[in-house]
């Protein structure tokens, strides 16, 4: 297993709340810093940098960690990733880069991600910028979403001299960041941090502003000269089941944000909890529950731990803060009493024939009915499209995929030529990942740029030397 994620050692009983929910790591000291830089063999052609989706120059960043140039290691890292702080605490570094690594096969990869975050931090800490606003060059837009991909390409259009106004309903900007990714791998103030360097380019960031209900999509048509869709995906979609409106059955989202918005010793959990998906916002559910103090956590899984879309690493992770699976486990039912959840009623299931996502499809096995008692269910089985965007946007040409924004990968413009998406609401294929998000906003920001001022191509500029 990758050194990311080394098995836990902490003992719960003897660790406060706050101490189980600081940060997995500890940073990196100087020491250990230049230790870790100077194992890098600086590859010609890296592969670390080419499966690195924003495209970082880790050897460069790295070597100037060796040297004692932190503040041009953050500055390499930041140009090509402006959210850069995030990404080296959330990226699936095990898969993309770390696991590119030449040192993977016969030593340890190099610890690319905390090495980023170490750069980073110091320059977060030193209230360090590197960017300014571009000469401004009279085109407006409007960025719904201040998630991961609003962010990345509200922040390269100010560089480049755009009037940038982002728009977002939630309290808090940051999106995903902010809300969604588990405390312990980025504590809220890391994603709000991300959110201050933006503004300080200039961009305004109106929170609390929802489209179609506070703004109209077709007054931002009217009054911008491009509109960037960064909305990801929605709520959990229901379950389904009789039962699931009882006390005790949560949306796994809204347990992971009440982490990061609530105090930890306020949040409500049970003792036994049932946990349902096997995805990576499963496990983080999973683990949010243990650590919260839950004294057994299953999750339940209807197909085989084979087919299971979280990474195998976070599996891992999970089995190690003390996790039990139920694989080829179907929920049919939320049972409970005087309305509080008592246990989730599931049958057996059996593997037939791949369906259109290429998973072996489960089966139910006849007369296999079983409860598992248990005082929590969270349903963690994945999140709505953002259906209410595409039936809004039909009138105006946009097509989906899937249920996804239908985009141009060079561009990331949709059918309209003044409309422009990224993010998760696009991503009809392939992972789905904050850096990702990252680089689609990256696009973006070229293409209306391309679109808008009739460049050819467009070089985001760079930060002063270091």
């Amino acid at each position: 297993m990758a050194e990311h994620y080394k098995p836990t050692k902490y003992k719960a009983w003897e660790m406060t709340i706050e101490e189980r929910f600081s940060e997995y790591h500890p940073p990196f000291t100087e020491r250990e810093a230049k230790a870790e830089a100077n194992r890098c063999l600086y590859c010609y052609d890296a592969p670390c940098m080419v499966a690195c989706p924003t495209h970082i120059d880790i050897p460069t960043f790295i070597r100037k960690i060796a040297t004692g140039n932190v503040k041009g290691s953050a500055k390499t890292i930041l140009e090509s990733n402006i959210l850069g702080a995030t990404c080296a605490r959330v990226c699936p570094v095990e898969v993309l880069c770390e696991g590119d690594c030449v040192l993977e096969e016969d030593h340890k990869p190099i610890a690319i991600g905390r090495l980023q975050r170490y750069a980073t931090d110091y320059a977060s800490e030193r209230n360090i910028k590197f960017f300014s606003a571009g000469k401004p060059n009279g085109k407006k837009v409007a960025i719904i979403g201040s998630g991961p991909a609003g962010l990345s390409c509200a922040g390269e259009l100010a560089k480049l001299g755009f009037d940038v106004t982002v728009f977002e309903k939630q309290k808090w900007a940051g999106g995903l960041s902010t809300y969604g990714i588990v405390v312990f791998r980025e504590p809220v103030e890391v994603s709000l941090a991300e959110v201050k360097a933006i503004e300080a380019l200039g961009v305004k960031v109106n929170c609390g502003v929802e489209i179609g209900k506070d703004i109209e999509f077709d007054q931002l048509i009217a009054d911008y000269d491009a509109v960037f869709i960064g909305v990801g995906l929605g709520k959990v979609p229901p379950m389904a089941v009789p039962g699931e409106n009882l006390e005790g059955v949560l949306d796994g989202l809204d347990f992971i944000s009440a982490t990061k918005t609530e105090p930890l010793g306020t949040i409500k959990h049970g003792n036994r909890i049932c946990v349902i998906g096997a995805g990576n916002t499963a496990i983080d559910c999973a683990t949010i529950a243990r650590r919260l103090g839950a004294e057994r956590v299953t999750m339940i899984y209807r197909r085989s731990e084979a087919e299971m879309p979280a990474y195998h690493f976070e599996y891992q992770f999970a089995l190690n803060e003390g996790v039990s699976f139920m694989f080829l486990t179907q929920p049919v039912e939320v049972v409970g009493e005087n309305g509080k959840v008592t246990g989730l009623k599931c049958v057996r299931m059996d593997l037939g024939a791949p369906d259109a996502s290429g998973r072996r499809s489960p089966v139910p096995v006849a007369d296999s009915e079983f409860v598992v008692p248990c005082d929590m269910v969270v349903s963690a089985i994945g999140q709505t499209k953002p259906f209410s965007f595409i039936t809004a946007l039909a009138k105006l040409g946009l097509k989906d995929v899937k249920g996804y924004i239908k985009v141009d990968p060079a561009t990331n413009k949709t059918d309209h030529a003044k409309i422009f998406a990224g993010g998760d609401c696009v991503r009809s294929h392939g992972e789905a990942s904050t850096v990702m998000a990252v680089q689609d906003g990256k696009i973006a920001a070229r293409g209306i740029y391309e679109a808008l001022l009739g460049a050819k191509s467009v070089k985001i500029p760079a930060a002063s030397k270091q």
